[in-house]
């Protein structure tokens, strides 16, 4: 009877818990939270925004909004969210153009290196080089012969100064040494629909979104950034695979809220981030786009803010070595 009456203490002592830590949950955040992705929808950021928004939903009991604020680089969805109310609930989402603005830009309106609080890594993916299928040639090999032949002459698609395609594309003429020629577009999505109508040349991408026009076979998958082949991209060899092991170049997403935000808020946030990006549905998009959560270890705030310094000069010696002259955000 005591033993009984000990089980029945322990679970109610366990339920109770629980139904305090959701309500530590609830308190810390109880209104809407909005998503700020500073890139169009549809593509690859937008993507992965949605896919973890969902089921952070779930985990915070709130709605989980997507706001697309798209314009001056990124620049205009950070400062939306550096000037919130640190409270938790405006949150952004970005890779390396968070990093590479401070370089690029004479008029930032906030402070990149203390205006923000580190949330957590989402996901890290390679970047995948692809290019028009009229590239003269039968294998990536011969695509990359070719490139190496054209050296300026070929020409580059990115997504905007700074961002991901545009730097990678840098790395590449660094290690191959060329200058490329540079055609600038507002996002992947309208480059990929260049490439694919064959009116440019080469496009540096983050994985998520050129992986299905590769798989198609409408566009050539020539180089991918990993250390190893990608199972959704067998045959497309690896930078180091190409005699370019140098070419290592890794894109991540993390969420930032403004500065001054609780502790405990971003420890709400970053429980919910951990959760929606150990999910198996979650995982197993991630996986279909050619990406995937970081390990467990590193999905602290704290491991967020160190990668997050430690890239900072690296981003500000390729944006300099990219001849780009800061100039003022439109």
């Amino acid at each position: 009877m005591i033993l009984r009456f000990g089980g029945i203490a322990w679970l109610v002592a366990g339920l109770l818990s629980v139904i305090a830590s959701g309500d530590a949950s609830a308190q810390a955040i109880s209104r809407q939270i909005t998503l700020v992705v500073p890139y169009s929808a549809g593509g690859g950021t937008d993507t992965v925004a949605r896919l973890i928004g969902n089921q952070m939903s779930r985990t915070l009991g709130q709605p989980v909004v997507i706001e697309n604020v798209v314009g001056a680089g990124g620049t205009r969805a950070n400062e939306r969210v550096a000037k919130s109310e640190p409270n938790g609930t405006t949150v952004l989402i970005n890779h390396v153009a968070l990093l590479a603005a401070p370089s690029l830009f004479t008029n930032l309106r906030y402070d990149t290196e203390k205006d923000f609080e580190a949330v957590g890594l989402v996901n890290n993916a390679p970047m995948l080089l692809v290019g028009r299928k009229s590239i003269p040639g039968q294998s990536p090999k011969d695509y990359v012969g070719w490139i190496k032949e054209q050296g300026s002459k070929a020409n580059f698609a990115h997504g905007g100064i700074g961002t991901n395609s545009h730097l990678c594309a840098v790395m590449m003429g660094n290690v191959l040494g060329f200058k490329p020629t540079f055609v600038a577009y507002r996002g992947s999505n309208p480059a990929i629909t260049d490439l694919l109508a064959g009116q440019i040349d080469l496009l540096w991408d983050q994985v998520t979104n050129a992986i299905q026009q590769v798989q198609s076979g409408m566009l050539h998958g020539i180089a991918i950034t990993s250390t190893a082949r990608l199972d959704e991209l067998k045959d497309v060899p690896t930078t180091a695979e190409l005699g370019m092991p140098e070419i290592n170049y890794t894109m991540w997403h993390g969420l930032y809220v403004a500065k001054g935000t609780p502790k405990e808020v971003i420890a709400v946030l970053n429980d919910a981030l951990r959760k929606a990006v150990t999910e198996p549905d979650v995982v197993a998009k991630f996986k279909q786009l050619g990406t995937m959560p970081y390990p467990d270890k590193q999905l602290t705030p704290e491991a967020h803010a160190k990668l997050f310094a430690a890239d900072l000069p690296r981003v500000a010696k390729l944006v300099e070595s990219s001849g780009a002259k800061a100039t003022e955000a439109q």
